[in-house]
């Protein structure tokens, strides 16, 4: 999913996922790597911020520390319109 704010200037990349094992952080990593040429790529042809948030969660309902932080921030200063 893509969040463009125009007035902000700012754009949000979520990926979210199930991943079938426990090693939630190193797929959390892999996630930000896949997706840092397409980071680049945006910021200079909307000329925005960008930034991926990896939205993962283990089967077992594991979740990094970081995950957890960037979704509680994110869900207050990001508002979906319909």
């Amino acid at each position: 999913m893509i969040i463009h704010d125009n007035k902000k200037g700012t754009c949000i990349l979520i990926d979210a996922a199930i991943t079938g094992d426990r090693n939630v952080i190193k797929r959390e990593e892999d996630k930000i790597l896949k997706y840092k040429d397409f980071i680049i790529e945006i910021q200079g042809m909307w000329n925005v911020k960008a930034k991926v948030i990896p939205g993962l969660r283990g089967v077992t309902g594991t979740i990094t520390e970081h995950s957890d932080n960037t979704w509680a921030t994110n869900q207050e200063s990001t508002k979906l319109r319909n």
